[in-house]
């Protein structure tokens, strides 16, 4: 009896889908609901301790209504809103690795190789997106591809966790040490907001290439998954 065909690998495994779209809500309701509980104190600072005008490295403006979770100015509520969705985003992520890692989905399409580091591969990465030309041979993602995706992953989203856990006054009393680490409470707090604005910069930017490089092909691979030689 002949055997049947193998089945064609997903482009995007199930846990990437499921991921992708968990992570784009939880981000999305964060973000939002962040800006609301800046509202409440506008000013970052360095160190331990901060209140005053003259000690803030930072003032940010106040947000309107329609940029934050809840639409009008609570504190309250948006922190309601911040922590349960933490957890989601914090969860999520961990589940995510863990499946990346059994799946080989880190090791095959987001570890670069040292050759992939030579300037001229690099300055021929960066001439590629600059034509829009996406297209790549051999590997689900090019250079800059793999870096971005890497530094989100593996350092934006766990430093939005371990400063938003510094900021927790539990925390902050069971876990001192981790406090230390980001040199005071005032510090994890400005590398919070820093991140987070890094983060909504890179959403902007990979919305901006998924709608140059065909945005019908690329939602519909995130919902069915899509076909490709190398599974995610």
């Amino acid at each position: 009896m002949a055997n049947a065909p193998a089945k064609p690998k997903k482009r995007h495994a199930l846990g990437t889908r499921i991921w992708h779209w968990v992570n784009l809500v939880s981000v999305t309701i964060l973000f939002m609901s962040g800006l609301n509980i800046s509202n409440a104190h506008r000013r970052l600072y360095w160190g331990d301790w901060g209140f005053a005008a003259e000690h803030a490295w930072l003032e940010v403006p106040r947000f309107p209504g329609w940029a934050t979770i809840p639409g009008y100015y609570s504190l309250a509520a948006a922190r309601d809103w911040h922590v349960l969705f933490a957890w989601v985003f914090a969860l999520g992520l961990l589940v995510f690795m863990i499946s990346a890692v059994r799946n080989g989905h880190f090791k095959r399409d987001l570890f670069t190789r040292l050759a992939e580091w030579r300037p001229a591969n690099i300055w021929h990465d960066i001439r590629e997106h600059l034509r829009f030309n996406f297209e790549h041979e051999g590997t689900k993602f090019n250079f800059l591809q793999k870096v971005a995706y890497s530094k989100v992953i593996f350092l934006l989203l766990p430093l939005m966790i371990f400063t938003g856990m510094v900021m927790s006054p539990g925390m902050e009393a069971s876990w001192p040490w981790l406090t230390d680490i980001f040199g005071g409470r005032q510090s994890a707090r400005s590398i919070h907001f820093i991140c987070a604005w890094l983060l909504f910069l890179f959403l902007v930017v990979h919305v901006v290439l998924v709608l140059l490089s065909g945005p019908a092909r690329q939602i519909r691979d995130m919902i069915t998954g899509g076909r490709n030689d190398e599974a995610a």
